[in-house]
């Protein structure tokens, strides 16, 4: 472990309880593996490897908590993202068929649901009401945006009877459980608080990758298929793809690279100019001219350089520029004042990707995450995230992951793979606005 990097999760106390989990190997608190990670892959600039120590995720064959006499709950906040339902199964079945708890809790409508004011009723979940909803997308508990007091929220855990909660979300959401489990132990509880990390966008800090997002990759590239076939079907037709991606342009650089008809990808970590000799504007008439059609896929936060800033949403994220509506009328404001007819089709498919249900890796990927996250949480492991890092599943503090959001480096390997698929210019993606 390096200084720099605190990778010890915290205990609620000694695990005197002897589990009865059948059919694991189960994996101890002193069981660690040393892992040099790549800086790109968890969002730090290249600096050589960062060596690691971290704890193997796994049960442990001694836990805190009694499984007769636990209750357990489950929270979902923020966006949709595909594979929640799957996430919130898993836990729900290891929870009952393995541990054996009594109870677990569905809170509903995000962190509203422990506040008394808003009214949300709390649903037992069970493996009878929970066993379909893999196959549907969005999540069986809803969602809301926005904080709420974590000593209302802790109350109410206390009323309930709460031992272990499972929370489900973002950036914001990890930090919210890192307040939560602040205001637990000023009280002096005895309450696990585990983050299960969900973002469609890639973007939290030291997770590799957050579940959805092989599906929104999947779902993303149908969308630009069919920008391509659009802009095939008219002279100088062009193709135009919105996709997710406030701060971080990770999906829109991979559906990029898995489908190979994109000419122009625009994400939030490198600004681009729309006019001049290296102006995107120059370059887009270039690519008619040479091909006679042109497809453009654009993440949501690029070009925000483009506008004023507009205030921030309930989750404190800015309020975004409606960038592709800036890309479109500038487009049709210059290909008219050079008289080339084009016809421009806009697809944004963002609602429809993080709506539907996870693809068969990410379910693979939800089920594991949602078991070990239970595991953790009946060993007494509290403050901390389930993450996957070089395809080892390990255990990771809420100050890892919340200490910043991952972003897609463009001076890497990886960025230039996506210069060399679409062929666009490097100097129009300069840094320099």
């Amino acid at each position: 472990m390096t200084a720099e990097y605190n990778t010890n999760i915290k205990m609620l106390g000694p695990a005197k309880v002897t589990s009865s989990l059948p059919l694991w190997r189960h994996t101890e608190n002193r069981d660690t593996v040393t892992m040099h990670l790549d800086p790109e892959m968890i969002g730090e600039p290249p600096n050589g490897t960062i060596p690691l120590e971290i704890e193997i995720a796994g049960p442990r064959s001694k836990i805190f908590f009694d499984p007769s006499k636990t209750k357990c709950a489950i929270v979902t906040c923020g966006g949709l993202c595909p594979g929640i339902n799957d996430v919130i199964r898993a836990i729900v079945m290891e929870a009952y068929h393995n541990y054996k708890v009594p109870s677990v809790l569905g809170i509903r409508y995000g962190l509203q649901g422990f506040i008394p004011k808003y009214g949300h009723p709390v649903v037992e979940l069970t493996p009878e009401n929970v066993s379909h909803i893999h196959e549907f997308g969005g999540t069986i508990l809803a969602a809301s945006r926005g904080p709420q007091p974590p000593e209302e929220i802790v109350d109410a855990m206390e009323r309930m009877n709460i031992s272990i909660l499972f929370m489900i979300g973002g950036d914001g959401t990890m930090k919210a459980a890192q307040a939560i489990e602040r205001e637990v132990d000023k009280r002096g509880n005895k309450m696990a608080i585990i983050g299960i990390p969900k973002t469609i966008d890639n973007d939290i800090h030291f997770v590799s990758k957050t579940f959805g997002f092989e599906t929104a990759v999947e779902k993303a590239a149908e969308a630009i298929r069919c920008a391509h076939t659009e802009a095939l079907g008219a002279p100088n037709g062009i193709g135009m793809v919105k996709l997710m991606g406030r701060e971080s342009g990770f999906i829109a650089a991979h559906a990029t690279i898995a489908l190979k008809e994109v000419n122009f990808v625009l994400i939030p970590e490198s600004k681009f100019q729309l006019h001049g000799p290296n102006g995107f504007l120059t370059h887009l008439e270039k690519r008619l001219e040479m091909r006679g059609h042109a497809v453009i896929v654009v993440a949501e936060g690029a070009g925000q350089e483009l506008f004023e800033r507009k205030g921030a949403d309930l989750s404190g994220n800015i309020i975004l520029g409606d960038v592709c509506s800036v890309l479109r009328q500038e487009i049709d404001q210059h290909f008219k004042k050079k008289n080339i007819d084009i016809t421009l089709k806009f697809i944004d498919p963002s609602y429809i990707i993080r709506s539907v249900p996870a693809n068969s890796n990410d379910r693979v990927y939800c089920g594991f995450l949602g078991q070990h996250a239970v595991h953790a949480g009946m060993a007494g492991k509290t403050s901390m995230l389930v993450s996957m890092l070089q395809d080892r599943y390990v255990y990771l503090p809420l100050s890892l992951a919340t200490e910043k959001r991952k972003t897609l480096n463009i001076n890497s390997n990886y960025w230039g793979s996506v210069l060399a698929s679409t062929g666009q210019p490097s100097v129009m993606l300069s840094t320099e606005s």
